[in-house]
């Protein structure tokens, strides 16, 4: 609910895909976008999804072997923002600001690796974002091992403080099993105001998009989480294995 205690007009929403790593872990000088699975590339599965779910507008940041990810999806409708230097997910999206200059409205960050990705989850998201009229929601999940993750910190009413990557966590916050999956719901606005006053004092000198839950909170707006209930459909490609993994999951939920 908003301010006035109506459920927020649903306006559709846009979204931002963050494309533009190398993939380091993924051996292969390749784009781990371009990395086929069952015959596509990673990313296009992300983007029919944002699709599918009725997206407005779909802005991709690209960055590694940019070029070559732009012939390749040339003809799919998609708006590119080009991150030149790899400084990390909240400068990414600060690339699209231009992009969305005049846009006043949602904008849903998918991310390029993570194939598995239902429309109906990126739908239910969004709707849930739009009925607790949040302005930033957090698409969150529990694994049965959440090493490796951004753990998502609550209240006791069960709204997010904070996420913290497991690099910076103090023991008792590693101990927390739900996880930041790297997909949210943001109200423009908000969104590029907070990405550009964000600071990389951290262990890894990025400028991290999970910053903008803190900076929700210390304005005094809402922020909240989504849980998907399967940690595998968001889970993200990050080498082969989990490439073959992630094929397997898609083999066996095909129509026989």
């Amino acid at each position: 609910m908003n301010v006035d205690g109506e459920t927020r007009k649903d306006e559709g929403f846009s979204v931002v895909i963050l494309a533009a790593g190398k993939g380091k872990r993924m051996k292969s000088d390749l784009a781990k976008v371009l990395h086929l699975l069952c015959g596509r590339p990673l990313l296009s599965y992300p983007v029919a999804a944002a699709r599918t779910a009725g997206a407005k507008k779909i802005v991709v940041v690209i960055g590694h072997q940019a070029e070559r990810i732009r012939e390749q999806f040339r003809d799919r409708g998609l708006i590119f923002a080009e991150q030149q230097e790899q400084l990390g997910t909240g400068h990414a999206v600060l690339q699209t600001a231009g992009t969305f200059q005049d846009y006043d409205g949602t904008i849903v960050i998918l991310c390029g690796d993570v194939p598995l990705i239902r429309p109906e989850t990126v739908r239910s998201l969004y709707d849930h974002h739009r009925t607790e009229g949040a302005e930033v929601t957090v698409l969150t999940t529990i694994p049965e091992i959440p090493t490796g993750y951004g753990r998502v910190v609550k209240t006791e009413d069960g709204r997010i403080v904070k996420i913290v990557e497991e690099k910076d966590a103090a023991p008792e916050e590693k101990r927390i099993r739900e996880i930041n999956t790297g997909i949210y719901c943001v109200e423009s606005r908000f969104l590029f105001s907070a990405v550009a006053g964000l600071g990389n004092r951290n262990a890894q000198g990025e400028y991290y998009l999970t910053d903008i839950v803190d900076i929700a909170c210390r304005q005094g707006l809402k922020a909240v989480s989504f849980a998907a209930p399967d940690p595998v459909e968001v889970m993200g490609i990050n080498s082969s294995e989990e490439l073959e993994r992630a094929a397997c999951r898609m083999m066996a939920l095909r129509p026989r």
